[in-house]
């Protein structure tokens, strides 16, 4: 059996996630989508609601499981017997870091990593820069699934409801 893993924070997961994990779900016996558990990184969603919301919208794909891991990938390559990962490459500036990974893991575990390139229709999108249009009220329809576009607004919105509180809070303190 061939099983690739595709990691990552995927916070939230986006179309271009979706693109890679479908293609690789077309060349692999099993893809493995693994959430980084990454405590010193402040995320807007929790690992459990990020494990549930790729469980959501890779349903229909009969060979796609998800896991969330922390640590060193290779470990939980070498604990769950995968001998390769696979990565989406949107620009030349994500190949220079993921070639470091590549040959690192490739040097501790003999863990080959594959690179994919994105489709050129999300060659430009992040996450980040998805939480960043979100936030300033802009349209990200059509840059993640629509599962996800309904957690992220109604997130963001607790976010600037609690913003808007703490300020009021504030003011009202120095009245």
């Amino acid at each position: 059996m061939h099983r690739v893993v595709c990691p990552g924070s995927f916070d939230p997961v986006t179309n271009g996630h979706l693109d890679i994990i479908s293609r690789a779900s077309g060349l692999y016996d099993e893809v493995i989508v693994a959430v980084l558990i990454n405590v010193t990184k402040r995320s807007l969603f929790t690992v459990d609601e990020r494990v549930e919301m790729l469980g959501e919208v890779t349903a229909h794909y009969g060979n796609v499981t998800i896991d969330r891991f922390h640590g060193l990938l290779v470990d939980f390559c070498a604990a769950n017997g995968i001998a390769a990962v696979i990565k989406g490459l949107r620009a030349v500036t994500d190949f220079e870091y993921e070639m470091q990974m590549a040959q690192m893991n490739y040097r501790m575990a003999k863990v080959e990593t594959l690179f994919m390139t994105t489709n050129p229709l999300y060659s430009y999108l992040s996450s980040s820069l998805v939480k960043e249009i979100t936030r300033y009220g802009g349209d990200v329809g059509g840059l993640v699934p629509e599962p996800v576009l309904v957690r992220l607004r109604a997130r963001l919105a607790e976010e600037q409801a609690g913003e808007q509180a703490g300020e009021q809070a504030g003011e009202q303190a120095g009245d």
